[in-house]
């Protein structure tokens, strides 16, 4: 649907012609550009609030180029592209084709991902809190960290507070009691979102991830144990998936009216 057909839906609407509801029914069923390869959501954002987000992992960096294009042309000013490794970032930011992008283009190599545009100002009503287990579980918590912030929250990130060492989590109880939302990343055996959930008054989002030897199995022991916590209040999302738990915590953030 190109500007002509809309103004004319437009004049059918304020004529008393055509509902409004139909208006809207019709531009989110025509909200598709067919690339071929992809068929983009350009009116993602119009119905959830938040526009469509690339994963980068499995695409080829023509193919990122040509939907990022097809974003930028229907109003997207930010995108987000997940799973993306430095060396397409790089291909992506010397193609010809993205080079309208490539001015705003930000890789962000420890969350494994890249974005176009600027990260918003935080319109969240509080602060995010992302823990993590230990060091190793940096990527995920890194891409959950750069997902929050796209989404226009505050993000503070403590890395390394596991429960081996469980003073050094207790350390910042007073993180703990301020956060609107807690994200908390772990492998091995999957403790510290229970832990957490047992000192938070906050939704926690737990996020397994594939970390550890043999018998954490690529992170469903982690999984496992988390979706078994004997704590309140706790959420689980996929093995590894730091996004997934940033959006959901995004969602809650901004739900209508402060934390009391």
């Amino acid at each position: 649907m190109d500007a002509t057909d809309l103004e004319a839906l437009a004049r059918a609407v304020a004529s008393g012609e055509l509902a409004p509801e139909e208006l809207v029914r019709r531009v989110h069923l025509d909200a598709v550009a067919d690339l071929g390869y992809a068929q983009v959501d350009t009116a993602r954002g119009a119905r959830t609030g938040v526009s469509e987000v690339i994963y980068g992992a499995g695409k080829t960096a023509e193919q990122i180029a040509g939907i990022v294009g097809a974003m930028r042309a229907a109003g997207q000013e930010r995108i987000l592209v997940t799973r993306l490794d430095a060396a397409k970032a790089a291909e992506l930011a010397a193609r010809p084709d993205f080079a309208p992008a490539a001015d705003a283009f930000a890789y962000h190599e420890a969350a494994r991902a890249g974005v176009v545009g600027a990260l918003p100002e935080p319109t969240g009503n509080g602060e995010i809190l992302v823990i993590t287990a230990g060091t190793s579980d940096l990527p995920v918590a890194e891409e959950a960290a750069l997902t929050a912030r796209f989404l226009g929250n505050r993000v503070r990130v403590v890395h390394d507070a596991g429960v081996a060492g469980i003073h050094r989590l207790l350390r910042h109880a007073g993180d703990i009691d301020r956060a609107q939302v807690i994200i908390a990343v772990a492998g091995m055996e999957g403790a510290l979102p229970s832990v957490v959930g047992g000192l938070a008054s906050c939704p926690v989002i737990a996020v397994p991830t594939s970390v550890g030897y043999g018998a954490n199995l690529g992170g469903v022991t982690a999984l496992l144990a988390m979706v078994n916590s004997c704590a309140s209040g706790i959420s689980v999302v996929n093995i590894d998936n730091g996004f997934g738990a940033a959006y959901q915590a995004s969602l809650i953030n901004h739900l209508p009216g402060p934390r009391a």
